[in-house]
């Protein structure tokens, strides 16, 4: 029992992850049209497809019960963004989180492997400084259009 429900929650938060970069990414390449920014977090992105070939990851799918997880339905606080930095800086937090929680899982489940996913965290820190740093020029840009 408890070790499907660290496989649920590594599947939860492996696609967490991979969900909350692509909508950063999108964000840059068509909104924010900074292909610097989406190229990095398309390569953070990637790195994590060497953790879907993993035995573990294809045994957490399997463990997939999507019709009964209690965060499937959408609360009021997922409605209340303003605008694409709103989705941007939300989606940054949602990966950030879901690393992390890959992390720990990692240090039970694939131990191996928490080298690299540590890795991607820190990566996505330092880009994420990055993105802030650039803030207020692309604030201002999408204000303008």
């Amino acid at each position: 029992m408890e070790k499907n429900g660290m496989l649920r929650a590594l599947d939860a938060n492996f696609n967490r992850c991979k969900e909350g970069l692509r909508v950063s990414e999108d964000i840059f390449r068509f909104i924010i049209e900074n292909d610097s920014l989406r190229k990095k977090i398309r390569r953070l992105r990637h790195a994590l497809d060497i953790i879907a070939q993993e035995k573990v990851i294809k045994c957490a799918i399997k463990s997939r019960n999507s019709g009964i997880d209690l965060g499937r339905r959408v609360d009021d606080f997922e409605l209340t963004r303003k605008n694409s930095v709103d989705i941007l800086y939300i989606n940054l937090q949602r990966a950030k989180e879901s690393l992390r929680v890959i992390e720990e899982f990692f240090k039970i489940l694939l131990p191996k492997r928490v080298t690299h996913i540590k890795k991607i965290r820190y990566q996505l820190y330092t880009v994420e400084k990055d993105i802030y740093l650039q803030l207020s020029p692309i604030k201002k840009a999408l204000q303008r259009r």
